[in-house]
């Protein structure tokens, strides 16, 4: 099951000569739906290939650069005949906002859109995995970060032993490989731990949205095979970094160090970096090395712990 990350926006507040404002698109399997939606979302979809066919949007925050872009992708959709349903997913008090962005310009809705308000801490439980919204610190806005967590996989089946203790290939090996002991016909007894080796962790990524660092985060973020986290200054803004609910580059490597997670990707990167990012990459990886700061159009693949390592 594949799960990666495309970068749509990397800007923080407004777009850039080089940068659009915040949306990530997520791919797993055949699923695509989005963490927020700025300005220009559509037009950055189809230049970095990105489907249409999103039947999810979660919001992060209800400021407008992060929302804006749905106005402008619900028309599009609507104008090529979609008619499958679409939910858009933001934080408490969210609805009504969201509303007036979607009808904006027009009085009629061509396709159904469902509005759901989510609650930090409770899980929008999926077939093998689960988002979770969870609270930020946003200078007082209602805000929430988004994590996706993988449901444990079952261990590594061994065929060769399988044959070579006479079991035939069929149901009786899925029956094992998913726990079950199974009576062979000769009336041996075999019992899964005899052919499966341990349980292996699913996958864990975490966005923040806009956010200051936070023990929240950190406890979510643990071992976390991806922490995308927002670093909109660096240390010689870092008084207005807090004035204004956002992170240096520093601390976001604080938490991601703290947190133990695989990698650090940082975004919502302010204007005045956006040809440069280098003080802020040298800041952050002087806490922990291997961070990187995305661009738009990156895109990161997120494999198992036992596949390959991460590309992009």
């Amino acid at each position: 099951m594949d799960l990666s990350v495309r970068f749509l926006g990397t800007s923080a507040s407004r777009p850039t000569v080089e940068r659009n404002v915040t949306s990530l698109a997520v791919r797993r399997g055949g699923e695509t739906f989005l963490f927020d939606c700025g300005e220009g979302t559509q037009r950055q979809m189809m230049r970095y290939g990105v489907s249409f066919n999103v039947g999810e949007i979660f919001f992060t925050h209800m400021h407008a650069d992060h929302i804006l872009g749905v106005t402008g992708l619900v028309r599009t959709m609507a104008l090529q005949g979609r008619t499958d349903p679409m939910t858009l997913f933001g934080p408490p008090k969210s609805e009504r906002l969201l509303r007036q962005a979607v009808t904006l310009g027009s009085d009629k809705q061509h396709f159904p859109i469902n509005y759901v308000e989510m609650t930090p801490g409770e899980p929008l439980v999926r077939q093998g995995y689960s988002i979770v919204p969870f609270s930020v610190d946003h200078g007082g806005a209602a805000a929430l970060g988004l994590a996706i967590i993988e449901l444990p996989r079952l261990g590594r089946f061994n065929p060769d032993l399988a044959r070579e203790m006479g079991i035939p290939e069929g149901p009786l090996w899925g029956q094992i490989h998913k726990g079950q002991a199974v009576t062979l016909p000769d009336g041996r007894v075999v019992h899964p731990s005899e052919l499966v080796g341990p349980t292996r962790s699913g996958r864990k990524l975490v966005f923040t949205g806009d956010a200051r660092p936070s023990e929240t985060t950190i406890e979510i973020a643990v071992g976390a095979d991806i922490l995308i986290h927002e670093a909109t200054f660096a240390d010689e803004e870092a008084p207005l970094a807090i004035e204004t609910g956002h992170s240096t580059a520093r601390e976001a490597a604080t938490v991601a160090n703290r947190a133990g997670v695989k990698r650090l990707v940082l975004t919502h990167i302010s204007s005045r970096y956006s040809r440069d990012v280098q003080e802020l990459a040298a800041e952050a990886r002087e806490v922990f090395p291997g961070a990187v700061v995305a661009r738009d159009g990156m895109e990161l693949v997120i494999p198992f712990d036992d596949a390959d390592t991460l590309e992009g």
